[in-house]
Parts: structure tokens; sequence; C-alpha cells
């Protein structure tokens, strides 16, 4: 074992004093690696030509979900909290009878504004009779116009009254259906603010109404996205064709609504457009004030050149790609990264439409390595998951070569042991 040793050495220190004693050292390293390069075999790897597509954006905004017609409800008039019709926490439909504030008390009002105003137009049916009476006496002589004018007065006085009956009744009366306290939308109520037997006053927090189905959800929208939104909306597409689907913590499946609304003008703080979706909510899945995750379904990027993520590797000049020249042969390809797509990134410089690139697994592809290409059917997707299900094949092959090698050894050590006990 140690002469072996010995000549390994040896010849590792000759091979070394030749390379050392060559004039041209670095050209003798390229040129071996250039033969090993063509020695290699072609790798088969999926490839595809360079063009401009429209690719798919996967982008989500954090939002809170909130319901649009959320009601606060207060005392409209002064009285004592007599009843409450309703239990904390059900739902209440619109138009149902939540409190009772003293419509006794408000009763008796109207029912003496009814009085004051039968009493003015008992009064003004006696001053148009006075005032027709006075208009024969005056065409007789037998009346002066001033008695006349002053009948005429009298009449404009109970017909005012009567107006001023009037409005008073209907004051009343609108203060006796404040004494019922209605629910002005249907949703779920919460705890009440004051409790029965309680003097409230215009203006008291009584509760709040919060309606669930549907629900909307506000969000920013970065002005690019924004953008590119309206040039689908220029293309033919409506804003409530456009589906928006939320993510929430606890929830397998996201919820799905539609676009109702998107800004006119961006934020100068934060450079984003607001955008609004509605949401059905028929079961009260979710609440208010829950955080998601929002995804409009269908945003894209025109016309740009992308290529499966998993093709972009780090070079030595930074991100790079795979290129065929005219001979089959990888070339490394600097280029400008843009955004993420999904599977997919954008690729903002460096490739030009035409040009064959490398899609598939770059592992154990160098520079001038021959290739064959294999067609790309264009589904990164697909392409990503066959390569990982590759790369876990490779590696349990490797584990049960490993644990071979190690039972051999063991067995080797074994026979070993046993010849040196004889």
């Amino acid at each position: 074992m140690k002469l072996l040793s010995s000549r390994r050495a040896l010849i590792a220190l000759v091979m070394g004093a030749g390379i050392a004693l060559s004039p041209f050292p670095h050209e003798r390293v390229l040129a071996q690696q250039g033969a090993e390069q063509q020695d290699k075999p072609p790798h088969e790897v999926e490839v595809t030509e360079v063009e401009r597509q429209d690719i798919e954006l996967e982008r989500s905004y954090s939002s809170l979900l909130r319901s649009d017609n959320e009601v606060a409800l207060v005392a409209r008039i002064t009285g004592v909290l007599q009843e409450r019709h309703f239990e904390p926490g059900q739902m209440v439909e619109e138009g149902q009878r939540l409190y009772s504030i003293e419509p006794d008390v408000y009763q008796a009002t109207v029912n003496q504004r009814d009085a004051d105003l039968q009493s003015a137009r008992a009064e003004l049916s006696r001053a148009q009779r006075d005032a027709e009476r006075f208009e024969r006496l005056l065409s007789q002589n037998s009346v002066s116009r001033q008695e006349y004018d002053q009948a005429l007065a009298e009449m404009q006085v109970a017909r005012a009254s009567v107006a001023q009956a009037e409005a008073s009744l209907a004051r009343a009366q609108i203060d006796l259906a404040y004494s019922d306290v209605k629910a002005p939308v249907a949703g779920m109520i919460s705890l009440s603010e004051v409790n029965v037997g309680n003097l409230v006053t215009p203006g008291t927090a009584l509760t709040t109404i919060t309606p669930l189905d549907p629900l909307e959800v506000r969000f920013q929208l970065p002005q690019r996205d924004a953008f590119e939104l309206r040039r689908q909306m220029n293309d033919g597409t409506e804003l409530a064709d456009i589906r928006v689907l939320l993510d929430i913590a606890g929830h397998e499946s996201p919820l799905e609504g539609y676009m109702d609304y998107l800004g006119s003008r961006v934020s100068q703080g934060t450079s984003t457009v607001q955008g609004n979706a509605n949401v059905d909510n028929p079961d009260g899945q979710v609440l208010p004030g829950q955080f998601v995750r929002v995804r409009i379904d269908g945003l894209k990027r025109y016309d740009v050149i992308a290529v499966p993520e998993i093709t972009v590797t780090q070079g030595l000049m930074g991100p790079q790609v795979f290129v065929l020249d005219e001979d089959n042969k990888a070339r490394a390809r600097t280029v400008e990264l843009g955004e993420l797509a999904g599977p997919w990134q954008v690729i903002d410089g460096g490739l030009e439409p035409g040009e064959r690139i490398i899609v598939g697994d770059p592992a154990g592809i160098e520079p001038g390595r021959t290739i064959e290409p294999r067609a790309f059917d264009g589904d990164a997707d697909n392409l990503v998951e066959n390569i990982e299900e590759e790369k876990e094949q490779a590696e349990q092959e490797a584990q049960q070569e490993a644990e071979g090698a190690q039972n051999d050894s063991q067995g080797e050590d074994s026979d070993a042991g046993g010849d040196d006990a004889s």
C-alpha cells in the first residue's frame, strides 16, 4: 500500500513538473479542457427559440376585508330606552324593529299636533267665510275697504296657522317613527351600547349592523400593474369581468369576487392606484377585518421575452442563460432580469427574438458543450416538476449506490478479520 501511494505521488510530481516546464501552461490547460468537452457525448436537453409573448402574472396584494354597507345606529330623539328587540350577534333583516324609545310619549305628541291642525283648519274655514261675506258687502257699499282688507288678512293668517300645524304634526310623526328604531340594512348586529332604562339623546350610539354578503376589499396596485390592467380594459375586457381571488388563512380554497372599481389617479406618496372588488360571502365564512391576499386573475405583461426561471444561472458576470450557436454548442449569455411571473422569468435585456436557448436543467452544461436539442412544450410548470423528479431519482440512486458500497466494504472488513483470526 505504501509503495502504491509513493508511485501516485511521483506521477503527480512528474506531471506537475511537465506542466510547469511547458512554455504555455495556460494554453495547454485550455486545450485540454476543450478536448475534454469534445470527448463528452452530446447532452440532451430542452431547447426553444426566443420569442415575445404575453405572460400572466401571479401577483398578490395585502388588504383587509370590509363591509361597505356597515351602519352605526344612533338615537334620533330624546327619551328612555324602554325595550330591546334583538339578541346581540344574530342576523337581522332590513326594517326589523330593534329598540323602543318611549313611543307612547311621542304618540301623545302626535295626537296633540293633530288636534292643533284641526283647530287651525276650523279657524281657516271661518276666516274664508268672513272674507267672502265682506267681499259681497263691499260690492254693495255696506262695508268699507279697510274692513274687507282686514278680513282678507285674517284669512291669510289662518292659512299660515294651518301650514304651521301641518308641519308640527309631520315633525311629531317623524319623532314617533324614530321612537321605534329599525334596521336600515340586513346583517349581523353587534352588542348594544346602551342598556334598557337609560336616557338617550340624539347622537347616542346604540349598536352596529354589519352586512356579511357581499363583502368588499380595497387594495393598492403598483402603477405598472394598474396600467396593464387598463390595457386589458382598452382591449375590450369589462372591469366587472376581471376575477379576483382572495387567499385567507385557514381556508383551503380562495374566495372569488369581481372588480368594480379601478382608480383614475396615482397616489403621489405610494405610486399606487386603488382598486376595489366585491366578494360573495353567502354563508358568512369570513368577517370584515380579516387579513387577505388579493390576486387578480388574468393580469398580464404584454410583448415581453421570458424564459423558465430554472433556466437562469449565476455566472461570473451576473445572471446568465445558455444559448446555442450554429454548431449546437452551449454559450453562456449574461442577461438582465426583470420580474418573476410564476415559473417564468422576464428578461429585460441580453436576448433577442430568434435565438435558441436551453430551457432545461442547466446542471452539467458548460460553455462549449455540444447539445442535442429536445423540443420544449412551453409548459414551464411541467418542466420544473420533471427536473425535480429527475433530481430526486438521481439522489435516490446515489444513496442506494452509497449504501451498497458501504455494505460491500463492511463485508470485506469482516472477511479480512476472519483471515487474521485464522
